[in-house]
């Protein structure tokens, strides 16, 4: 049975790719700093606490799960306000993963970056492109980006992948989709932009499948993928949709 480690696998995307890999019959034990919300236990999980910017705990507490086949990295401040505690969490979190697995036997690593390491490069972004981070959140993402190509140098199996706009049942209200939808539920009024920019908006079950395929595929060590649904669609033409 393939063992597979979700770093913040208590969240939203770690909650739905934990239930994608036990459909798929994996052994899945989810890393995070805090338990899981009632309805996001997953029996059949194996739930470990730490925090992954603490290097003496990554140590401690990981050393009964070195023998691990894969190691999907969705952890990280989400909070970011709290700017010491987002990059050490984004970027240390990463490092002290990487080089304890690093002499181990694992298949793949896969880093969840973000697109806004592009900073205001314009759209189609690809990746290609230089990043350009401009913000404490996307530099903690590039210099983890950055670490994870270098180690991949070395024969490290890692690749990184850049999600844009997922969304989706158990997502928290701090995101446009649930907060448009809760608002119109209540029928309260909610702050907005004039709604003119354009997002690309991708359902969490297409992202899942797609992250699977990469991880357990075995000839893109050291790429990075760009995830999306591929089609522009402005923020006031989803509001008046969900309306």
């Amino acid at each position: 049975m393939n063992k597979v480690l979700i770093v913040g696998g208590t969240g939203f995307l770690g909650f739905h790719f934990a239930k994608y890999c036990l459909k798929k019959k994996f052994k899945v034990f989810c890393l995070s700093r805090k338990k899981p919300k009632k309805k996001k236990f997953l029996k059949n999980v194996k739930y470990l606490y730490l925090d992954i910017s603490k290097k003496n705990q990554v140590k401690r507490k990981l050393k009964y799960y070195s023998n691990i086949d894969y190691i999907i990295n969705f952890g990280g401040e989400v909070e970011h306000k709290r700017l010491k505690k987002t990059f050490q969490s984004h970027f240390n979190g990463l490092k002290n993963l990487t080089n304890f697995y690093f002499q181990k036997s694992i298949k793949k690593f896969i880093q969840i970056g973000s697109g806004l390491e592009y900073g205001k490069a314009r759209s189609p972004q690809k990746e290609t492109l230089l990043i350009n981070p401009n913000s404490n959140y996307a530099l903690a993402k590039g210099k983890a980006t950055r670490h994870l190509l270098q180690t991949c140098k070395k024969n490290f199996p890692g690749i990184v992948v850049r999600p844009y706009q997922v969304y989706g049942p158990y997502q928290d209200l701090n995101r446009l989709i649930p907060i448009v939808i809760d608002n119109c539920l209540k029928d309260k009024k909610f702050p907005c932009s004039s709604g003119k920019q354009l997002r690309d908006f991708l359902y969490i079950d297409d992202f899942v499948e797609i992250v699977f395929k990469l991880m357990v595929n075995k000839g893109n060590n050291g790429q990075v993928f760009n995830i999306g649904y591929g089609k522009a669609f402005s923020v006031k033409k989803l509001i008046n949709l969900i309306k």
